[in-house]
C-alpha cells in the first residue's frame, strides 16, 4: 500500500464539524491524505449560530507545529482562521523556511457577522508570503478596497489568488487570478447552502495540489468535490463520503 502524503491544516476548531479542522481533515481523508492539524481557536458554534471565539496561547500553537514538522515531512499546509497579522508573520515565517506550500482562506468574519479582523494592513503585507489565497466576494473587497476580479488582479500582483463565487452576484462562478491573467471555472452542481463551504473548497484545492495535480487541474476536482458536498442533503452540514 502507497503511503499517503502528509497535509497540514492550521486552523480553528468548529464543534459542528461543518468549518475549521474538522472540515479540512474530513476533506483530506476523501482526498486519500494524511490530514494533521494545529488549533488556532477553540469557537462556540454550531451551523447556524456563532457565539464566541477563545484563542489558543501562541507558544502552544507554535509548539505543537513544531512537533509535526520534525516528525512528519509536510510538503502542503492550509491556514484557516488566524488571531491576528503578527502570528500570521511568526507562522509564515516557518512554513517558508521549510519550503512548505502555504494557502490562506482569509477567514475575517463569521458566516453569521462576527468580525474576527478590523485593522487589516498587517495582512496585507504578508500575502507575498503566501502561495495561494482563496476569498469570498465580501473578504477580496476587504482585502484589495476592489469589487470581486477587479479587486483579485490587483493582489494577484503579489499572490495567486482564487476567488470563490458563492458570495456574489454570478453564482458559484470562480475565478483563479495570477499576475492578472484570469481563468473562470462554471459550475456544474448546484447544491444548497453549506456552512464551511469555503472552508471544504480551499482544503479540496490544496489536497489536489498535494496530489500532484496540475494547477487548473487541481482548482477542477476542488470545485466539483465541494459541489458534491453541497449536493449531499439538505442541511447546512455536508456529508463527505464519496
Amino acid at each position: 500500500m502507497k503511503d499517503r502524503p502528509y497535509i497540514l491544516s492550521v486552523a480553528g476548531f468548529d464543534p459542528s464539524g461543518g468549518a475549521g479542522i474538522l472540515a479540512d481533515t474530513k476533506t483530506f481523508e476523501q482526498h486519500k491524505l494524511q490530514g494533521l492539524s494545529v488549533v488556532t481557536a477553540n469557537t462556540m458554534q454550531t451551523e447556524d449560530e456563532f457565539i464566541s471565539v477563545n484563542w489558543i496561547e501562541a507558544e502552544f500553537m507554535f509548539q505543537q507545529l513544531g512537533l509535526l514538522l520534525d516528525r512528519y515531512k509536510i510538503r502542503y499546509a492550509k491556514i484557516g482562521l488566524i488571531k491576528d497579522a503578527s502570528t500570521l508573520k511568526r507562522l509564515l515565517a516557518i512554513l517558508n523556511e521549510r519550503n512548505i506550500t502555504c494557502l490562506w482562506d482569509p477567514i475575517l468574519s463569521s458566516t453569521t457577522g462576527v468580525d474576527f479582523h478590523r485593522q487589516l494592513d498587517g495582512f496585507r503585507e504578508l500575502l507575498p508570503k503566501i502561495d495561494y489565497i482563496t476569498p469570498n466576494w465580501p473578504e477580496i473587497k476587504e482585502l484589495s478596497g476592489e469589487n470581486g476580479v477587479e479587486g483579485g488582479k490587483l493582489l494577484s500582483k503579489v499572490t495567486k489568488v482564487y476567488l470563490k463565487g458563492g458570495h456574489s452576484d454570478q453564482l458559484a462562478k470562480d475565478y483563479l487570478i495570477k499576475n492578472g491573467k484570469v481563468t473562470s471555472f462554471k459550475p456544474k452542481i448546484i447544491g444548497f447552502p453549506k456552512h464551511g463551504s469555503g472552508c471544504i473548497f480551499s482544503s479540496a484545492l490544496l489536497a489536489n495540489l498535494a496530489l500532484g495535480y496540475p494547477e487548473i487541474k487541481a482548482c477542477l476536482r476542488a470545485k466539483r468535490y465541494t459541489e458534491i458536498r453541497l449536493r449531499s442533503n439538505e442541511s447546512l452540514l455536508a456529508y463527505h463520503e464519496r
